[in-house]
């Protein structure tokens, strides 16, 4: 099962306090206390892995390592040993404390979430001229503790949308190596699931009803996966008595969910092609004439029609390579 949203408490290290100590040596007497270690930060890293969210679902509080108090002879205290937990990349933090919301986009990036109190000072630091054997020292300061929200918002190129059961695991299960469970009911697929064209991420979001920007059905749980795809698939079914409603009622969920997502790029593919006629099929697809960039049918079971589905992926992905190159 995947875990899209927890909520944590973290709690950075706590400075270390200073010490009181005096030299006992003959000649040499004075303070010697040494100050305490600065307490260990908590960070926050993006991996790869859509799935690491898990590891919070039955821990909810975690700790970084206290800094070591200061010792004799000029010692000072450790430092505290750093937490870092890693969370899937496309991660919004929420931080509860401030209202400030911070987001993880690439893999390996990392962001400081409570810092490490600072370690007090020893007596050594009190002496003066006239304070020669001071007793005064500082305590560590409290690490900061955070309540954190962690919201993943699934980073992909291509995402697929449309109703329950309108084919979209099927065709990731084609093109790609993915695993998704299907079945001819609605809502077989419960999470998103991911597969890999060449160097393209697809995902598959669960299917969307009409009232999802509102709660009902899935409700708006895998709307905010949709947000951050470059390219929209929108699967309608051929058998469907009326395509044209099924699509505009999921543009209008879309939309009420975020006006930007219906400024994507979309694709339209007319799914389970071989279940109707060639006369029927001609004239759905002619009724989505110059809606999105492209207007196509799709089955998996018809050769001719997965060579173009492939073909689009290609021009897809020539067309980000392309991109990316520019860029730089």
């Amino acid at each position: 099962m995947l875990i899209d949203n927890v909520t944590i408490n973290v709690s950075a290290g706590d400075g270390g306090d200073g010490a009181v100590a005096f030299n006992h040596i003959k000649m040499a007497l004075g303070p010697t206390g040494a100050s305490g270690g600065n307490g260990g930060n908590v960070y926050l890293e993006a991996v790869a892995d859509i799935g690491a969210l898990r590891h919070f679902r039955s821990k909810k509080k975690f700790s970084a390592e206290d800094g070591m108090d200061g010792r004799s002879a000029f010692r000072d205290g450790r430092r505290g040993e750093d937490l870092v937990l890693k969370v899937p990349r496309g991660t919004v933090v929420h931080i509860k404390e401030s209202g400030s919301t911070t987001e993880l986009i690439a893999s390996g990036e990392r962001v400081l979430v409570a810092k490490g109190g600072k370690g007090g000072r020893g007596n050594f630091h009190f002496r003066s001229s006239t304070n020669t054997s001071p007793k005064q020292f500082e305590k560590g300061i409290d690490g900061e503790k955070k309540t954190l929200e962690l919201e993943l918002k699934l980073i992909a190129d291509i995402g697929f949308v449309g109703f329950p059961n309108a084919g979209k695991s099927s065709l990731l299960n084609e093109v790609t190596n993915a695993q998704s469970k299907i079945a001819n009911y609605p809502f077989t697929t419960l999470e998103p699931n991911l597969g890999v064209y060449h160097t393209l991420i697809l995902a598959d979001i669960p299917g969307l009803i009409e009232g999802a920007s509102s709660g009902k059905g899935l409700g708006t749980k895998f709307l905010r996966h949709i947000e951050r795809t470059r390219i929209l698939f929108h699967f309608i079914e051929a058998t469907d008595e009326d395509p044209m409603a099924k699509y505009e009622a999921i543009r209008n969920e879309l939309k009420k969910h975020n006006p930007l997502l219906v400024t994507k790029p979309e694709y339209i593919l007319i799914s389970k092609s071989d279940a109707v006629s060639e006369e029927r099929l001609s004239k759905i697809l002619k009724t989505f004439s110059g809606k999105g960039e492209k207007v196509f049918p799709v089955s998996i079971y018809d050769p001719d029609e997965m060579h173009d589905v492939r073909k689009v992926l290609d021009e897809i992905e020539k067309k980000f390579t392309v991109n990316s190159v520019e860029a730089k």
